[in-house]
Order: structure tokens, then C-alpha cells, then sequence
């Protein structure tokens, strides 16, 4: 028998993705990342043909292992944003370029039950990403990314997903010392850019992936 928790959010998981599909996305339900991971490599890149792929900032993406499943693939062109390795100025040009990108992969801040992807940046290349410009989107969001309705989902972003990744990044932001959104003027503050799709537009350019498995913050 399945476990009750996964049973439950099985349940629920199964709820959100019909509601993004009447709102026009593409919707999965998958076990866990290993499943995402699989889903994109073997479902979402062949029937695309997909030749550029670029990823938005996301432990959830992390923890699929896509990036460097990608990378060990010559038919693809890997606009890569996560290494931040090299100099400032050239990350911040290959997140322009993401833009143009066949596909780009990232997660979701939040998830509405009634089928909306909710998201907050510091400087919007990922939020805007999903919006407008790369020919298709994978969105990939553990179960606990999944809110009753957009206030929930922001007051879950703006009290709990920033300040944790503020501490993460090791931001100079009253956040880290509160744990609570200060609405802060800090010039390392990250969160500057709101975006909520309430319908994908061209119907199923945006496929969001479900997970039944706690990813992310």
C-alpha cells in the first residue's frame, strides 16, 4: 500500500495538475525526481526537437540532476546560467541569452490549486523567462510549492522562500536576522519581480511537472 503521506499529496498533486491543464498548461504527476528527470530527457526533448536548453536558478532543478545530464549531451546547445564561476558581466549575458533559448527549464516558487504559477526574482531572468521568450518552458515544483490560492502563495514566498534562500545566498538583508519579509530598501534584496500566470499562452508551451516529493524551498 502506498504511504498515506504520499497517497495524500498524490491526491492533491493529481488536483493541481488538472486545474493547470484547464488554464492551458501541459501537466504531470511523477513520483519523484529521478521521474522529472526522466520525463524531460525522454519524453519532452525528443518529440520537440529541441536544440538549446537553459535553466533558471532552482535547488529543485538541482536535485533532478538535469544540468549535468544535459551537459553530457552533444545534440544539445546548453546556454549554461549556473556557473557562477565565471565573471559576473558573462553570467549575467548568458541569462539574455537564456531568453532565446528552445527550451528553458527552471522551478516555480509557488503552485495554485486553482492551476497559477507564482514567482519572485531578484532580477527576473527566471520569472520573465516563463512568461515571454524561450520557445518552451519545463516547470518542475515538489509538492510543497502546491498553495491554496495567489495569496497563500505569496505570503509562502515573501515569509518563507526568500528569507530561507537570503540565508542561503548569505544576503545582507534583515530577512536573515527576522526570518520575516521586512519589505526591506537593502541593495541586496531579492525580491524585486513579481510574475503570476494565470493561463499559458500558447496552450501547452508551459509543461509543469508535479512531483510527489518535497524539493526546493
Amino acid at each position: 500500500m502506498q504511504a498515506p503521506v504520499d497517497a495524500y499529496y498524490g491526491k492533491r498533486l493529481e488536483q493541481t495538475a488538472e486545474a493547470l491543464r484547464a488554464n492551458h498548461f501541459e501537466a504531470h504527476v511523477v513520483a519523484d525526481a529521478d521521474a522529472a528527470r526522466n520525463l524531460v530527457l525522454e519524453t519532452l526533448l525528443p518529440r520537440s526537437g529541441v536544440l538549446s536548453v537553459a535553466f533558471g536558478g532552482s535547488l529543485t532543478l538541482a536535485a533532478t540532476g538535469l544540468p549535468a545530464a544535459l551537459a553530457r549531451m552533444d545534440n544539445v546547445s546548453l546556454i549554461d546560467t549556473l556557473d557562477h564561476a565565471i565573471p559576473a558581466e558573462q553570467l549575467y549575458e548568458r541569462r539574455r541569452q537564456a531568453l532565446l533559448a528552445d527550451l528553458f527549464i527552471t522551478g516555480s516558487n509557488a503552485v495554485t490549486e486553482d492551476g497559477l504559477l507564482v514567482n519572485l526574482d531578484m532580477i527576473g531572468n527566471r520569472a520573465c523567462a516563463i512568461a515571454f521568450g524561450p520557445r518552451q518552458v519545463a516547470v518542475i515544483v515538489g509538492r510543497n510549492k502546491i498553495v491554496p490560492d495567489v495569496n497563500a502563495a505569496m505570503a509562502r514566498i515573501k515569509n518563507f522562500a526568500a528569507p530561507v534562500n537570503a540565508m542561503r545566498l548569505s544576503k545582507k538583508t534583515p530577512c536573515t536576522a527576522t526570518a520575516h519579509c521586512e519589505d526591506c530598501g537593502s541593495p541586496q534584496r531579492i525580491c524585486n519581480v513579481w510574475t503570476i500566470i494565470e493561463k499559458c499562452f500558447p496552450r501547452g508551451r508551459i509543461t509543469v511537472i508535479c512531483v510527489n516529493q518535497d524539493l526546493g524551498f
